[in-house]
């Protein structure tokens, strides 16, 4: 096939959530490799499985409005042209909640110590950041969903007292924004740029994590719309490139 069409309840992908960030834009094409990014990441408009089997087996997806008539948004390979977008999209997640364990001793399987019970338990870990201090001891932290937050906090009290860990602390109000492009391999900067226009707007940044593609950072979720307004305004996400 030359394509496949899908049609749902928008006229296509776009740079974020319209409902969010009214400047958002129609994007004409993205690379499957962004759209699955941005799928994992909480863009809603498809689900990552039918973007991973239309990439496996090169058909194009295009994504168009089941009640409307127009282009919509091809999904396709990566190609020079596609190349030149620094930035297409913003995703966010709200489902987000955050746990530490604080005072860990530093040595070699405390990952592994917790995390095995959290992963016992069929909860799924996303971002992790691990800080050491200058007596030995370390700070664990990663994120959950957030309706896994309660159990994984019960979970956590046991691990802290097997581990001789000084307390347990968490945050079930936190977001995850997150900035998506293939441009990113290409340009240097994007993360200074992104880190840079978030503390303009006194927007405190929890964690960080990137990828090749992806930069993303948790916030206090109160700053959440601010948070892609400001960012889709510093990388221009309503100007076509």
């Amino acid at each position: 096939a030359d394509e496949c069409r899908i049609y749902t309840d928008v006229d296509g992908v776009y740079t974020t959530d319209p409902r969010v960030e009214p400047k958002a834009r129609r994007l004409d094409r993205i690379t499957f490799e962004e759209m699955l990014e941005m799928a994992s990441l909480g863009s809603k408009v498809l689900q990552i499985r039918a973007v991973e089997f239309a990439g496996k087996y090169n058909v194009p997806l295009r994504v168009l409005s089941t009640f409307d008539d127009g282009p919509g948004t091809l999904i396709t390979y990566e190609d020079e042209d596609m190349e030149q977008a620094l930035i297409s999209g913003i995703a966010f997640n709200r489902d987000e909640a955050k746990l530490t364990v604080e005072g860990v001793p530093d040595r070699p399987g405390i990952a592994a110590a917790i995390l095995g019970p959290i992963a016992d338990a069929n909860i799924e870990v996303d971002m992790i950041v691990q800080n050491v201090a200058e007596d030995d001891t370390t700070d664990f932290t990663f994120t959950v969903h957030r309706n896994d937050y309660p159990r994984a906090l019960e979970i956590l009290e046991q691990v802290r007292q097997d581990l001789n860990a000084r307390k347990v602390t968490g945050d079930d109000r936190i977001v995850k924004v997150s900035l998506v492009g293939v441009g990113m391999r290409s340009h240097a900067g994007i993360a200074s740029r992104m880190f840079r226009a978030l503390a303009q707007e006194n927007i405190n940044i929890r964690m960080i994590s990137t990828s090749e593609i992806k930069i993303s950072v948790v916030l206090d979720e109160k700053y959440l719309e601010l948070a892609v307004r400001t960012l889709h305004d510093a990388f221009e996400l309503d100007k076509a490139s």
